[in-house]
């Protein structure tokens, strides 16, 4: 078929000649050499015919250069040398008589003896005698392919040129080549094992465990543990039981540089088959409050405090049951004697629903028999007075944080804790929580760089790129993307951890409160704008919070962005309280309701700040401490300073009538103090919006400091302190006026050092 193309391309390409009595050489060739095909139509059929050159066909002449086929077919199926061993054809040479097609014996055998019938092939070739160079007796019928292109391998001297190759009659069952065709094989891998280190990972379940020396010896402990506490007694089973299980967990605890401590086994109860009513009751259980903790580090940086950190072994277990609680033996420690026997519970057990108030019961009443007493603001903060002595002690869970005025009543305190519990002195405070604290000479720097390197390890973004924000300014995020994720579990978790980052980074406030905003339906923009917070902290991992000496003032800052949510229109809050010069708490948060102004967003934002000095004061007053002076609250917006310091605008504020009358309650009895200031020198502003790279900075520069660094304190213009509390904006005015003429320059606005 490609000579048969070829041929017309050649008489339509060159030009005849004159001579008439000249026959193509080609199509003599073509005569010699029928190719038959396999095609819808069957095989070409041969004639057998005397060939009788045709008169008046002009001669077909070759180019002087090599033939090349049309692109649009593909490559030509030989070399440009396939024809060179064609003889030399003229119009006077005689041809040879045409060989009869006899498709049961091809001619290709140089010896034409009778040979026995063969099975009619699918796709063969007759060639005349004397055009095959050098047949050898070793030429064998080709596999056909279904493919009509035929390989360009090299051609031996002794074979048939590629243009004359004859294909195998015998047709394989499947035409496709593999690997047992040519006798390959592999050996087949039904499974792969991977060994893991269970020394420095935690092992999944109990079989693993016990073949492990280090796991089995604390499972042995914890066990040993639980019988001297008198945890259970073996009963007899009866229906009438709920029957709860129970399973071993297995935790690693590591230091600060991320080495291994100990290993810890727990046997956890499982809580879920416990039914409500009749297992259990109340199950709350309170846990000291982050700005609570900062409180402390403040005042014992103020009064250079030793810090001592205090953990309690199986805190669970000292809690008594007020409930009936049966439990299944547990698993690798079931009694030879009894092995049908129940555990009858008599104290709390780690997995209890009732087990963290159990504890939590148990240890606060033996605390007030030691003289503490506990905190009205804050039910895991406890105070004890001995006369000019004062101690500090937090709780959270089994977590103990105490310091206080006398190292030595602290420490006749941890001894009287041990005679009851099983109480480790951990030394001076240094990791609590995922919070690492160094010991500076200018007071104590608080971070999280252990807990934000494991994060980014977590989500796989350890080599990420660094950004200088957490937030970009555009485009704005919402609830409007249809790209949902398949599974917003990862989404949920990476918001939860960077939730628990902003313990000590309240750049990133903001940006985690945005993004908790799509916890329900997060989409990939989410996700893209939550990894945004992950290569922010990436770039900043040495940022912390340092609580240095100062005096005991109370310091706010209250912002909010008018409408700034653009599904809904929503406004946002900002708040931050400095205690000296220590920030100890912030927040950004979306507001309830839509704010019809700026000034109402504002006042909405002035209600929650003075909510929040409220309840910090009265953490003060629970540790036995009382401000000089009250708290100054500092707002950028003067109409809702107007609106706090005198009853202006009432018709406008109807709908605002509850957060009215509280702010003007507080300003008229003096429990707050509000104040000016420039937009520019407003620290809140880094909790309302995202902000550009040199003013997120800037502000920055006033909440955090780094490893080497120092940051400036946000105090008020010394002459604002001689002006009355809940004086006003009059007030504020006059005292400005009569700066400016003692030397401040003309326009100059209150700007925060």
């Amino acid at each position: 078929m490609y000579l048969s193309w070829l041929c017309l391309q050649l008489q339509s390409s060159h030009s005849p000649t004159s001579s008439s009595n000249s026959s193509s050489w080609l199509s003599s060739f073509l005569y010699f050499h029928p190719c038959e095909s396999s095609s819808v139509l069957g095989p070409i059929p041969i004639p057998t015919h005397s060939f009788n050159p045709p008169t008046n066909t002009p001669p077909v002449r070759l180019p002087p250069h090599p033939l090349h086929l049309p692109s649009i077919l593909g490559p030509p199926p030989f070399p440009n040398t396939a024809l060179d061993f064609l003889p030399n054809l003229s119009p006077h040479t005689p041809l040879p008589e045409p060989i009869t097609h006899t498709p049961t014996a091809p001619t290709l055998l140089p010896n034409p003896s009778p040979q026995p019938p063969l099975p009619e092939p699918t796709t063969h070739t007759t060639f005349a005698p004397g055009l095959l160079p050098n047949p050898s007796p070793q030429l064998h019928l080709l596999e056909p392919t279904p493919h009509p292109t035929i390989p360009s391998s090299p051609i031996a001297t002794n074979a048939v040129p590629a243009i004359c190759q004859i294909p195998n009659p015998h047709i394989s069952s499947h035409p496709m080549t593999t690997r047992f065709k040519f006798g390959i094989s592999k050996e087949k891998i039904f499974s792969t094992t991977t060994s893991l280190d269970y020394l420095q990972t935690e092992p999944p379940n109990y079989t693993i465990a016990s073949k492990i020396p280090e796991w089995r010896a604390t499972m042995t402990s914890e066990f040993e543990a639980l019988q001297r506490q008198h945890t259970w007694s073996l009963v007899p089973p009866s229906p009438s039981q709920n029957l709860v299980g129970c399973r071993w967990v297995y935790k690693i605890k590591r230091a600060t540089d991320g080495s291994v401590s100990r290993y810890k086994a727990r046997l956890v109860a499982k809580g879920f088959h416990q039914q409500a009513g009749m297992d259990y009751a109340e199950t709350f259980s309170p846990v000291v409050k982050p700005p609570t903790v900062r409180i402390i580090l403040s005042l014992a940086a103020q009064n250079r405090w030793n810090l001592r950190q205090l953990d309690v072994s199986n805190a669970f277990l000292h809690g008594f049951l007020k409930e009936t609680v049966y439990m299944a033996q547990p698993t690798g420690f079931v009694d030879e004697g009894q092995p049908s026997h129940v555990c009858h519970l008599h104290k709390s057990l780690y997995g209890l629903k009732q087990a963290p108030r159990a504890w939590f019961e148990r240890f606060t009443s033996h605390l007030l028999t030691l003289g503490f007493t506990a905190s009205v603001a804050d039910a895991s903060l406890f105070v004890l007075k001995q006369g000019s002595v004062i101690v500090y002690l937090l709780l959270y869970v089994d977590d103990i944080i105490i310091t206080g005025s006398d190292s030595t009543v602290v420490s006749t305190i941890i001894s009287q804790l041990s005679t009851t519990f099983e109480v480790k002195d951990l030394g001076p405070l240094r990791y609590f929580l995922g919070l690492q604290i160094d010991y500076k000479n200018a007071g104590f720097f608080v971070h999280q760089s252990k807990y934000i390197t494991d994060l980014l390890t977590k989500f796989k973004m350890s080599d990420c790129k660094a950004v200088s924000t957490p937030i970009a300014t555009s485009p704005v995020l919402s609830t409007s993307c249809s790209d949902s994720l398949a599974d917003p579990t990862p989404y949920r978790s990476l918001v939860g951890a960077l939730q628990y980052a902003t313990f000590t980074r309240p750049d990133i406030t903001f940006a985690v409160n945005r993004v908790c905003q799509f916890m329900h339906n997060p989409s990939f923009a989410h996700l893209v704008a939550a990894k945004r917070i992950l290569r922010y902290l990436k770039g900043s991992l040495d940022k912390g919070i340092l609580f240095q000496p100062g005096p005991l003032t109370l310091t706010a800052f209250t912002d909010a962005d008018w409408a700034g949510d653009p599904v809904d229109r929503r406004s946002t809050s900002g708040i931050t309280v400095f205690l000296g010069n220590n920030p100890i708490t912030w927040m950004s948060k979306k507001q309830h309701t839509v704010s019809r102004s700026s000034t109402e967003a504002e006042y909405r934002s002035l209600a929650t700040g003075a909510v929040e000095l409220a309840w910090l004061r009265q953490v003060i007053c629970d540790l036995g401490l009382y401000l000089a002076s009250a708290p100054i609250m500092w707002c950028d917006n003067t109409s809702a300073l107007a609106l706090a310091s005198n009853p202006v605008f009432h018709g406008r504020t109807k709908h605002i009538e509850v957060d009215y009358h509280f702010v003007r309650e507080r300003v008229v009895r003096g429990d707050i103090c509000l104040q000016f200031v420039s937009t520019d020198d407003q620290v809140a502003d880094i909790f309302t919006k995202a902000l550009p790279t040199p003013r997120f900075q800037l502000l920055c520069s006033k909440l955090l400091i780094d490893q080497n660094g120092c940051r400036s304190a946000p105090f008020a213009p010394p002459f604002l302190s001689s002006v009355k509390i809940g004086a006003g904006l009059w007030t504020i005015g006059r005292e400005l006026e009569r700066e400016r003429t003692t030397g401040l320059a003309c326009g100059e606005r209150l700007s925060v050092k």
